[in-house]
């Protein structure tokens, strides 16, 4: 009798679990995320300070006023109109604003601001040795263009034009016979004008660009004083529209009309 017993061969199926499960898509999206925000970083990094507040007012502020950003404000929140009525509040913002710049205690002196008739008039003062612009030289140092990039920031803020002068003292420009104090003044104020719009100034809000020389000095009984060289950034008012009050009333029937002299005859 045969009592060999039979062999059973007993094969497994094995399955790949469906394109070897979804793992590898978590991951392939965690990477794709990691590198946008790198993106994003790279190019926040690479953008002007009023686009980095603009988004990041955005986020602190999502409802709609992020956009009125920084200190020029009133006491609501929104942004400041400057006219002759609260031009010394303007004055207080930029004022707190310039003490945030580093050392600026070493210039606080060499910057003066004056509300007057024609609006807030910003000057920045020179030195023997040349606060904001080296001697005859037309472009800002390091200082200067310190601090016309913070007045770009606020000031760019204002729906307000705004007017940029140079001034010199009177000693005459001996460097070229065909370069002079008027040449000087003007590109000063023009590089302050390029300044000032590439970091925040807007292109319309410039109204005016002058040149002076030494026709208007700061102290005329020393024409010499490096305090007549300098920069002048003006900031003009905003007329303030008619109340609708006071539209109302000038509206009123006979508000206009001049009242006859007495005893002056009726024609006929």
């Amino acid at each position: 009798m045969n009592t060999t017993r039979p062999i059973i061969i007993i094969k497994k199926k094995v399955s790949h679990g469906g394109h070897h499960g979804g793992a590898w898509k978590v991951a392939y999206a965690d990477f794709v995320t990691a590198m946008m925000a790198l993106f994003i970083v790279l190019w926040l990094l690479n953008t002007s300070k009023p686009v980095k507040e603009a988004i990041a007012g955005y986020f602190k502020d999502p409802s709609g006023t992020g956009d009125k950003k920084g200190t020029t404000k009133n006491g609501s929140g929104e942004a400041l109109t400057v006219s002759k009525d609260n031009m010394g509040q303007l004055k207080e913002e930029l004022q707190k604003s310039m003490s945030q710049i580093k050392d600026f205690d070493k210039l606080k002196n060499q910057v003066e601001m004056t509300i007057t008739p024609e609006g807030l008039r910003i000057e920045m003062l020179e030195t023997e040795s040349g606060a904001f612009f080296n001697l005859g030289s037309p472009r800002p140092n390091e200082k200067g263009q310190e601090l016309m990039d913070m007045l770009a920031e606020e000031l760019g803020k204002l729906p307000n034009k705004i007017s940029i002068e140079g001034h010199t003292d009177s000693k005459a420009y001996t460097k070229s016979r065909d370069y002079g104090n008027w040449e000087l003044s003007s590109d000063r104020a023009n590089a302050a004008r390029r300044l000032m719009q590439s970091k925040g100034i807007r292109q319309d809000q410039v109204s005016q660009v002058r040149g002076y020389a030494d026709q208007k000095l700061r102290k005329p009984d020393d024409p010499l004083d490096a305090s007549n060289r300098r920069i002048s950034v003006i900031v003009h008012y905003v007329e303030k529209p008619p109340s609708s009050e006071e539209v109302a009333e000038e509206s009123k029937p006979g508000k206009n009309v001049k009242a006859k002299p007495e005893g002056e005859e009726k024609e006929h």
